[in-house]
């Protein structure tokens, strides 16, 4: 390897004498790299949702009807000894399309509610509830 450079070292002078200049590598090109196409950030709706303790959605609102969520929080809390909270869910718009109908409005929360004491109540106090099985 030492006399590899001394031969390179005696052939540089031999050059630089007889008025040759040294060649020098050319630079190696950079790679080009292409550019990742990035996806439009898929856009998003808003709404009130109300959950249970349990993490059981009981209620989802529409952005701007956050009042009426907190009305029906209230009435939530004031049923018993459950505890609910009220958090804003982020839903892609291409699911909102179909899902139009899931969104709960006040009539339909009279009768929910309605229903859902109905379904508490057990009449004959065995602790079993009262629906047939097949």
């Amino acid at each position: 390897m030492v006399q590899r450079r001394i031969q390179k070292r005696i052939e540089a002078e031999a050059a630089e004498q007889s008025g040759k200049k040294t060649t020098k590598k050319k630079a190696a090109k950079k790679k080009t790299t292409r550019k990742k196409k990035t996806k439009a950030a898929e856009r998003k709706k808003i709404f009130w949702g109300i959950f249970s303790g349990t993490l059981k959605e009981e209620g989802r609102y529409a952005y701007d009807e956050k009042d009426k969520a907190e009305e029906r929080l209230e009435q939530l809390l004031a049923r018993g000894k459950r505890t609910y909270f009220i958090q804003p869910i982020k839903v892609a718009l291409s699911e909102t399309l179909g899902a139009e109908d899931e969104i709960v409005s006040d009539e339909d929360d009279e009768e929910v509610v309605k229903a859902e004491d109905d379904n508490d109540n057990d009449n004959d106090g065995d602790g079993d509830s009262d629906w047939e099985e097949e």
